[in-house]
């Protein structure tokens, strides 16, 4: 027991470091938690016997296991990175820590475009600085290749070279967030005038629509400017409301002045990238009391003409 207890107290001295690569390398907060809880059990299991730096050990079960989700990934199942949500009451020091250390909803969107191995190079050197050595090892290639890896990707990133999943660059998303204010707010304009071409041009032509709903097993998503413009059209009774999401612009959508959903965009350049839709009725009650807003979510929009 007292060996165990040891052994729990220093995994938790390295947790909010695991959970910041896991989460840089999956973009979701709960795969994050999976695969930190799979390397405490792997410790668990081993022992500390024979590890002279436990906090490389550790990070590099993580990155493993990261990998190993990454590559396990079907590719035609759509991923979206997750905003990070106000937490329920005070945040404790760890979740303090993990907040500050959260990487911005426009970056997670690019590194999704990377492939695994790329993602994982870029992420543990250019965000962590292992060596290439530690890293090659992790991916099984050498260090050359791994170092080739992380430049390729950080043009990706950079937006200066590599290219989109259908072929086109990668725009890296800014930062202004006044910039990027006045994108959102001109595709709610289109919206509110149902201007379809306007819809259509402050659209990427590789826009994702993606929600946290599932219809059966699969993820709502819609993709293309000209299907997501279609889908922009406002429920009835419907305002939004300016939010930021994780450094990222955003907007919470009530209906009657009950909160319905909240919408997180990701702007690359003057174009609107991705649009993800929370309607988890918890984290829409989050946000809409960190606006003010103290009603309940509605549950379901109202129909057509009611």
């Amino acid at each position: 027991m007292e060996e165990t207890e040891w052994l729990a107290e220093r995994f938790e001295q390295h947790r909010p470091r695991l959970h910041a690569v896991a989460y840089r390398m999956l973009g979701s907060r709960a795969e994050a938690d999976d695969a930190v809880q799979d390397a405490w059990l792997r410790l668990w299991r081993s022992g500390a016997d024979g590890i002279d730096n436990l906090g490389g050990w550790l990070t590099t079960v993580v990155a493993r296991e990261c990998l190993h989700a990454l590559r396990s990934r079907r590719r035609e199942e759509p991923r979206t990175a997750e905003p990070a949500v106000p937490p329920r009451g005070a945040p404790d020091p760890e979740q303090e820590a993990l907040l500050a250390d959260s990487v911005g909803l426009a970056l997670l969107v690019v590194l999704d475009r990377l492939g695994p191995a790329e993602r994982l190079a870029f992420v543990l050197h250019d965000m962590f600085e292992l060596p290439f050595d530690e890293i090659a090892g992790i991916l099984g290639r050498t260090p050359a290749a791994t170092r080739q890896l992380a430049s390729r990707a950080r043009r990706r990133v950079n937006g200066t070279g590599g290219t989109g999943p259908n072929g086109t660059g990668v725009p890296a998303p800014g930062p202004d967030l006044a910039r990027q204010r006045k994108v959102v707010d001109a595709f709610f304009a289109a919206s509110r005038a149902g201007d379809f071409d306007a819809l259509v041009h402050i659209l990427d032509p590789d826009v994702v629509l993606t929600s946290d709903l599932r219809e059966g097993e699969q993820p709502v998503v819609v993709r293309g400017a000209a299907a997501v413009a279609g889908q922009a059209r406002g429920p009835h009774g419907g305002r939004l409301h300016p939010v930021l999401v994780d450094d990222t612009v955003g907007a919470l959508v009530t209906i009657d002045d009950r909160p319905f959903a909240v919408l997180v965009f990701t702007v690359a350049g003057d174009r609107i990238a991705a649009i993800h839709g929370i309607r988890d009725p918890e984290r829409v009650r989050r946000f809409a009391a960190a606006a003010g807003i103290s009603a309940p979510p509605v549950t379901s929009p109202p129909r057509e003409g009611s």
